[in-house]
Formats: C-alpha cells, sequence, structure tokens
C-alpha cells in the first residue's frame, strides 16, 4: 500500500504541478477566456489515461498464462524505463520547467484554441500514460487480489490533487527539489522490484531461462503469508526465493541508478567566468 501510495502521490504531484503553472500563468496574463480549453485538454488526458489503464486490466485477463506472463513481464521493462527516464528528466529540467511551460503556452495562445487544448492535453497526458502504466504494473506485482494497493494509489493521487489546490492558493511551500530527489530515490527502489517481478514473468512466460535456478529460498524464515513478509513485497518486491536472475538483474539496475540520480549535479561556469578564464590564458600564452 506504502509503495503504491508514493507512486501516486508522485506522479500525481507532478501533473498537478504542471496544470498549476498553466492555470496561473492564464490568470496572470489576464486570460481566463482560455482556461475552458485548457480543462478540455486536461480532462482528455485524465480519461486517455484511465481508458489506458482499464485496457491493461481487463485485455489482459482474456489472455493465456503464459500470454499474460510475456505481456506483464514486457510492460514490466517498459515501466521501468519510462519511470527512469521521468525520474532522471524531472532531476535536471525542474528548474525550468515553469519557464518551459509558459513559452508552449504562448504560443499555443497565439494559434488558438485547438492548440491550447493540444497543449494541456500533451503536458499531462504523458504524466498521466506514464503513471497508469507503472502503477498496473506495481498493482500485479504487489498485490494479492486484495485491495489495499488501489487504495493506496487513490490516496496518494488524492493527496496530490488536494496538495497541488493548495500550491495554486498560496498555502502550501515545500522544497520541491529535496521533495522530488527523495521520492525519486525511493521510487528507483520500487522500479528495482517491479523489474526483477517482470524478469520472473518472462521466466515463467519460458522466454528468460533459470526459472529453477534459485538464488536462495527463505521462506521458512519469511513465511510469504506473514505481515512483515507483506511489507516487504509491499514496499520492495521482495521474495523469499528469487531467482539467480531476478537478483542479477536487481542489483544491475538499482546500484548504478542510485549512484547517478544521488550524485551532485554539476553547475556550469558562468559566461563571464569562462570568457575571463579564457582571456587570462591568451595573455599568457602572449
Amino acid at each position: 500500500m506504502f509503495a503504491n501510495f508514493l507512486i501516486g502521490l508522485r506522479e500525481g504531484l507532478e501533473a498537478a504541478l504542471v496544470v498549476c503553472i498553466l492555470v496561473a500563468y492564464l490568470v496572470k496574463v489576464d486570460r481566463r477566456d482560455a482556461l475552458r480549453p485548457i480543462w478540455i485538454g486536461i480532462g482528455a488526458a485524465v480519461a486517455l489515461s484511465l481508458t489506458f489503464g482499464a485496457v491493461l486490466e481487463y485485455g489482459s485477463q482474456q489472455l493465456t498464462f503464459e500470454a499474460q506472463e510475456l505481456l506483464g513481464g514486457g510492460l514490466s521493462i517498459i515501466a521501468v524505463g519510462l519511470v527512469t527516464w521521468m525520474i532522471f528528466w524531472m532531476r535536471r529540467t525542474a528548474r525550468h520547467l515553469k519557464t518551459e511551460l509558459h513559452g508552449r503556452l504562448d504560443q499555443a495562445l497565439a494559434i488558438g484554441t485547438g492548440a491550447l487544448v493540444l497543449t494541456a492535453f500533451l503536458a499531462v497526458g504523458r504524466e498521466g500514460l506514464e503513471t497508469a502504466l507503472f502503477l498496473w504494473r506495481a498493482v500485479k506485482s504487489t498485490g494479492d487480489g486484495s485491495t489495499q494497493p488501489l487504495i493506496g494509489v487513490l490516496l496518494g493521487l488524492t493527496t496530490a490533487v488536494a496538495m497541488g489546490w493548495l500550491f495554486y492558493r498560496g498555502a502550501l511551500r515545500i522544497n520541491l527539489a529535496r521533495f522530488f530527489t527523495w521520492t525519486g530515490g525511493l521510487l528507483v527502489v520500487v522500479a528495482a522490484g517491479v523489474l526483477a517481478y517482470g524478469i520472473h514473468d518472462l521466466q515463467e512466460a519460458r522466454v528468460l531461462p533459470g526459472l529453477a535456478n534459485k538464488a536462495f529460498d527463505i521462506s521458512s524464515t519469511i513465511p510469504p503469508d506473514t505481515w512483515y513478509a507483506t511489507l516487504l513485497k509491499g514496499t520492495l518486491n521482495f521474495q523469499p526465493n528469487p531467482t539467480v536472475l531476478q537478483i542479477a538483474v536487481w542489483l544491475l539496475y538499482l546500484v548504478p541508478t542510485l549512484i547517478l540520480f544521488l550524485r551532485p549535479q554539476r553547475t556550469p561556469a558562468p559566461a563571464v567566468a569562462r570568457t575571463e578564464s579564457g582571456a587570462a590564458k591568451q595573455v599568457r600564452r602572449d
């Protein structure tokens, strides 16, 4: 439940911030007439995301067991790739997101209503599709038929919407850079578990070998039906009897991704300083 709450909160807050930036800018430049197309685009993006999730859920139930495992494993890899790209993209561009969206909105205002709808649809739709795919795969991998994973997702999204509204009203101020760093790091851990689970799906679909080659088996020490086993599975996608390939893929993804994500970002040297440095070198050569 916690892992899915985290996913819903993180992904939902990104979409909520995009909406806040778009709406606040139109209000600031006194273009409230353009709010209707923006909300139409946002509504269409939400509808598309929900439809995509429903297709994944109900469409997969019509497949054979091996086909379901193949679909689940393949989508796990795609979902982890998308969420990893999103985490690094947000880390790199968070400072300039507001300026970028304002520029797109200015261009859309100059073109007309259709461009406004498309701008909002693309800005929110990308987040929505990524969220639907990753949440579907995370719920599949951590759920045991209960409603707790879905409740966690809904609580996360509801919290994100409430935080977005408070941001817009100016009633809430937090260090977004620190927030996205901490949640991004936690999402890398969750994504590593989803990836390992996807590898297991592909092994069960007979696409990858090694299903019987277990790295260890501690089922007697951590019984799957205990509360702490459920907690470990829900947060880390822990399995008491993983295969060697699962452990290898988990480590190969988690360790380098966390190192790259948590390393300090390099701040480019000011242009004036670079110019002065170049001039000094030229003087020394002369």
